[in-house]
């Protein structure tokens, strides 16, 4: 990097001490070369001027060439005020008529009144630019920007930066900005160095990156901004890419795996006795893990499936071929609720195989405990299913050879590290970490850049597609005249509330009141309604779980702590109440509760009286499709990679300037592909063509310590 790029942005003209703490706590600046890579996020086009008579209310931005007719000082209750009041401060608002030949119109300021009197002489021309709007019938412009007609900025696409209401308060307005920026390119360019080989420049025809950066903020045409917005992120996006997969392969170089060339009877025998056959796509997840196994390196791979899609078949079948190989597997599940669940479901599959299994919880009696510790140290468990309770030290096994993590976002770092600490003879297990929450593509290849990742992109046969239904208050009898059919015909319904961390005490409320409602339109004896919150103690969630589960509770009210992997299939309704406040993912995760048996099943929004554009858009997303990576890449756009629920990730391994995962995922697809290209030439970026790469990657925002979090 120049010197220049480092130079403290309060030595840049213009700025000083005052302006540059406000661009350090509202912008992040605190270089110029921080000023130089905040891009603008749009730009208006100046390059014409319109006539008064031709403007209307609906346009975005417009330029005219006005003369100023006439100018009034008014106060609050638009009364005219003479010039020597704007010394008291009485002056609420400056009007002023400004006219061309083909009309007039006002334009109005409330702010620095006092200075723009002295400037808006009639008689006197400018170019004024801004927004215009409907006042009184009539079409008006609030602090539009106006200058000399040789001065003004007219003929060019002007950036627009991103701006707070302090920053505006201590006169960094969108013109400051503008000329803030020329003057950092001016001190940064002519020193500025070339941070991408000429080799890459030629072969991707980027263009280089001076003219980037000055055509970025100040485009000479639109042709210009392209190839510039072009360059910038694929560097962007190809640097976050080399930076992993560079990651990638010193691990794959480095990381010795347990080899498991077998496959063995037990895992031939439980695919015989499967009542069903695998779809094509958990064939081929199963396939690409054998391949892993047997390769002699450890294994990192990332299993997405949608909800229901068979990922823990892949599980149990992932797990035999450890055991045929003489390890043992273990499945870290995030709740006792869903380890319980996995437990019951991998139990039936390991029936036939004569391969026991285990379940470690909190839960679990201290006598249980303690022979499930010397099963595990003397190798007669071949598969642990549990929770937390897996980490803890005095859980030694005799050759732990696989580990699953399910849902892996919930567990901390800390956490999976004691459990890969774990494996046989200090080697490292292989990892498969299933998610059911639909990772976009893009953000995948980004959070888990480093990792395989394997996808079951399809349902199991005989699932029929849940009906998704939104619905206001006015439908709330209607609804509950549904769930009393539904449980008629032998069925069992969901009712979920909403519970959001800044408002826990409200929203226990809101299920609390919402509780004795559903009782009292489910009268006992007729009905059971059971409820499972958080604050619930293990014993008592499990006690109402079980009772829903079994059939004895037809009704199951509750915070989203079932979203994860509650299995009953005979559950065929699930009611959402204020849908409007779950995010997408969420929304998708719940109604994923529903459809596991063979009846119709249904999902049903209940939304408030207030429901804002963005929010009626996500609901009416859930009604058009099921398709959970559809759902997931919608998400992203709407709210951004670093805020999708159920990733719960904090953001990205390094932040974007420019690019966008929801948005460039084709620049995203050729910057990794180019990026792996590159490391298979030179793993180690040796080669002096590389020195800039390498150089670059050095740099501490790159310095973080595995992206993925996995081990």
């Amino acid at each position: 990097m120049s010197k220049a790029m480092e130079t403290d942005i309060q030595y840049l003209p213009g700025v000083g001490p005052r302006r540059a703490a406000l661009l350090r706590s509202e912008l992040a600046v605190a270089t110029v070369g921080d000023l130089v890579r905040l891009y603008p996020f749009r730009y208006i086009d100046r390059s014409t001027v319109q006539k008064i008579a031709d403007i209307h209310p609906d346009q975005s931005y417009v330029q005219i060439v006005g003369t100023v007719l006439k100018v009034r000082l008014l106060a609050k209750n638009g009364a005219e005020l003479p010039a020597d009041k704007l010394k008291y401060n009485l002056v609420n608002r400056l009007s002023a008529i400004i006219g061309d030949d083909s009309g007039e119109m006002e334009v109005v300021f409330f702010k620095g009144v006092k200075y723009m009197h002295s400037r808006l002489i009639p008689g006197h021309t400018f170019l004024f630019f801004g927004k215009p709007q409907a006042f009184n019938g009539r079409v008006n412009m609030v602090h539009p920007e106006f200058d000399a007609p040789d001065n003004a900025q007219a003929g060019v696409l002007t950036g627009v930066y991103t701006s707070t209401e302090k920053l505006k308060n201590g006169g960094i307005t969108g013109k400051l900005m503008c000329k803030l920026v020329a003057s950092a390119l001016d001190l940064v360019l002519p020193t500025l160095e070339e941070t991408l080989p000429d080799y890459i420049l030629k072969e991707k025809g980027l263009v280089p990156l001076s003219f980037a950066l000055r055509q970025i903020h100040f485009p000479v045409d639109q042709n210009a901004l392209a190839k510039a917005t072009y360059r910038l992120k694929f560097e962007e996006l190809f640097y976050l890419q080399l930076s992993l997969l560079k990651q990638k392969y010193i691990r794959s170089r480095n990381a010795v795996g347990l080899p498991m060339p077998r496959v063995g009877d037990a895992f031939n025998r439980c695919y015989r006795a499967l009542p069903y056959d695998l779809t094509g796509a958990q064939k081929r997840v199963i396939k690409e893990i054998r391949e892993d196994l047997k390769g002699g390196r450890q294994m990192n791979r990332l299993l997405q499936g949608d909800v229901g899609s068979g990922k823990t078949m892949v599980a149990v079948l992932s797990s035999l071929i450890a055991v045929a190989n003489g390890y043992q597997a273990c499945l870290m599940a995030p709740t006792e609720v869903l380890a319980n669940q996995h437990f019951a479901n991998i139990s039936k599959y390991l029936a036939p195989t004569g391969v026991k299994a285990a379940l470690l919880t909190g839960s679990t009696g201290v006598a249980a405990r303690r022979e499930i510790h010397a099963g595990l140290q003397d190798g007669s468990i071949g598969l642990i299913v549990g929770t937390h309770a897996l980490i803890e030290d005095t859980v030694v096994f005799k050759a732990l050879g696989l580990a699953i993590v399910d849902e892996q976002h919930r567990f901390g770092v800390d956490q999976r590290a004691k459990l890969w600490a774990k494996g046989a003879g200090g080697v490292a297990p292989h990892v498969l970490v299933m998610t059911a929450t639909p990772i976009p593509r893009t953000l995948a290849m980004t959070l888990y850049g480093d990792l395989d990742v394997s996808v079951i992109d399809e349902m199991p046969p005989g699932r029929k597609p849940v009906q998704t239904l939104c619905v206001g208050e006015n439908k709330r009898v209607a609804m509950y005249n549904f769930i009393r059919d539904e449980i008629a015909r032998g069925r069992q319904a969901f009712i979920v509330y909403p519970l959001i961390f800044e408002s826990e005490k409200l929203d226990y409320k809101n299920l609390e009141l919402g509780y004795e409602e559903v009782v009292k339109q489910f009268p006992e004896p007729k009905y059971q309604v059971a409820i499972v919150h958080g604050r619930q103690t293990a014993e008592e969630k499990k006690f109402f779980m079980d009772a829903f589960a079994a059939g004895r509770a037809n009704i199951l009210v509750s915070t989203t702590v079932i979203e994860v992997g509650v299995d009953v299939p005979n559950a065929s309704v699930m009611v959402i109440e204020s849908a409007e406040r779950f995010g997408l993912s969420q929304l998708h995760q719940l109604r994923g509760r529903v459809g596991r048996g063979a009846e119709r099943s249904y999902c049903i929004l209940m939304k408030g009286y207030k429901v804002s554009k963005e929010s009626q858009k996500r609901l009416d997303l859930m009604c058009a499709t099921e398709d959970g990576f559809q759902i997931a890449e919608e998400d992203m756009k709407m709210r951004g990679p670093g805020d999708l629920e159920g990733t719960q990730q904090s953001g990205l391994p390094i932040s974007l300037n420019i690019a966008s995962l929801a948005r460039d995922g084709i620049i995203l697809s050729d910057a990794r592909g180019y990026a792996a290209h590159i490391l298979d030439l030179d793993p180690a970026l040796e080669k002096p063509g590389n020195a800039v790469l390498a150089a670059e990657l050095r740099k501490d925002k790159y310095q973080q310590k595995d992206y993925s979090k996995i081990s």
